[in-house]
């Protein structure tokens, strides 16, 4: 079992930058892509970033060169750089261990507004 904990809820002004991270409690981490997704209202849940254990990186086309998904298996921890915030990035976020079989966190609200 492993439990992933995420931290990083904000409401952030539009053009604003915030940082989510997610910490796994165990070591396996290290060996596994991990994932953020996000859900907003009556939408489902999608792909925002994702990184292998080699740390090659993979992003959603409304996030590229705003979002920066990095990982420090030393901490095991995977972070989530948001910049140039936008109202439509308003989701929970989830972060995804991609093993078998797949864990998930509890989900952090970030809002964006004004």
């Amino acid at each position: 079992q492993v439990q992933l904990v995420e931290s990083g809820v904000g409401l952030v002004q539009p053009g604003g930058s915030l940082r989510l991270s997610c910490v796994a409690s165990r070591s396996i981490f290290n060996f596994y892509p991990m994932g953020w997704y996000r859900q907003a209202p009556g939408k489902q849940r999608e792909l925002v970033a994702r990184i292998t254990g080699l740390s090659n990186t993979n992003y959603a086309d409304s996030v590229k060169g705003r979002f920066t998904i990095s990982r420090d298996n030393a901490k095991r921890t995977v972070y989530l750089q948001m910049n140039s915030l936008k109202p439509e990035d308003t989701a929970v976020y989830y972060c995804n261990l991609e093993g078998n079989p797949s864990y998930w966190g509890q989900g952090t609200q970030v809002t964006v507004s004004s």
